[in-house]
Formats: C-alpha cells, sequence, structure tokens
C-alpha cells in the first residue's frame, strides 16, 4: 500500500512542531527533562498500524520534534514498535544523565518502526535504552506511551488532534499528591 502519496508531509511536520509547542507553553518542562513520542507511521499516512511503515512520515516527525525539543533543553525519547518491546532510541547523554541502561539493538522500519529508524539515523549519539520515565509526551497513532511516563500523568488534549490521518493523545505528568488532612500543596 503506497499511501504516502495522500499525505502532506509539510502539514505533518507543522502539526507535530504545533502540538509540542502548545503542551510545553501550557505545561512548561526543565531543561534536561525527557518527552517521549510513540507513533504509529502507518497510521499517519491511512495505513494499518504495524504493516504501512512509512520512512518519510517517522522522519519528519522526529525532525520537528528533535527541534522544538532541543531549543528548549529537553531531552527526545523516541518509542520502538512492539517487535523491540516498546524500548526507546535516546541520546547518549540523556542515558548517562538518567542512569538507563543501554540494550543492543539497531531499529529499522520493520522492527522498531519508522520514528525509531529515524532517531537512530537523526540523532548525534544515539542508544537503546527499555525504560524511560518521562515528564511528557505524546501518541501519534495509539502506540500507547503511557508505560514511559512518569506517575500521574494527567490528559492533553492538544488544539490539533491529529496527524495526517493518525489520532493524537497527550499526556503531561505531576508529582504525587500525598499527605493527609493536614497537607498543604501550595
Amino acid at each position: 500500500m503506497d499511501c504516502d502519496s495522500h499525505v502532506d508531509f509539510g502539514r505533518v511536520s507543522a502539526d507535530v512542531a504545533g502540538i509540542i509547542t502548545q503542551m510545553l507553553d501550557e505545561h512548561p518542562l526543565k531543561a534536561g527533562s525527557v518527552f517521549v513520542i510513540g507513533c504509529s507511521s502507518s497510521e499517519i499516512v491511512g495505513g494499518t498500524i504495524g504493516h504501512d511503515s512509512s520512512e518519510e512520515a517517522g522522519r519528519r516527525v522526529f525532525e520537528a520534534a528533535r527541534d522544538v525539543l532541543s531549543a528548549r533543553g529537553i531531552f527526545l525519547a523516541c518509542q520502538c514498535c512492539e517487535h523491540l518491546n516498546r524500548c526507546l532510541v535516546v541520546e547518549e547523554k540523556c542515558a548517562e544523565k538518567y542512569g538507563l541502561d543501554e540494550v543492543s539493538v539497531v531499529p529499522w522500519a520493520h522492527g522498531g518502526g519508522s520514528l525509531a529508524t529515524a532517531a537512530w539515523n537523526g540523532f548525534e549519539n544515539p542508544v537503546v535504552v527499555e525504560h524511560i520515565r518521562a515528564s511528557a509526551g505524546i501518541d501519534i497513532g495509539g502506540t500507547l506511551i503511557g508505560m514511559h511516563l512518569k506517575e500521574v500523568a494527567v490528559p492533553f488534549r492538544p488544539k490539533i488532534s491529529a496527524v495526517g490521518k493518525a489520532s493524537v493523545s497527550a499526556a503531561y505528568t505531576r508529582p504525587k499528591l500525598v499527605g493527609g488532612v493536614r497537607a498543604r500543596y501550595k
């Protein structure tokens, strides 16, 4: 299935940048925080998740996210597909800062996904890790990023609700509210 020809990839880039910018403007993250993205490039181009990978869609999502996040000093973590157990491609500096153990695998379009492949090829010093505790993230096409978010995740409804033909969900996290009747939170 060649769905790529029916997608405005410039719009894909602009929408990803817009969603992340809106999220960070409304819920700022500290420099050095981690932002996770899960992405079905298949869904973006109108195909079936896991079957119609689009390297162009993955590259556009990665580049737009990297540009917005790096300008704010935020680490990007790109989630692989289920064939690599939803591992994440990150910059080596991120893995070192957070004490993340590297695993041995190189993602490709049909074993890791197009976003992870773009991250592997686009980061300066990419590594793959199994787990991360991100402060916020977006899920493009229902790839289930929740396992990589800190507790407590708060749903975020971006003004842009789709990238290409893929629905978007997003979340940021907040510290747990702990204590009892004597607790104060602000």
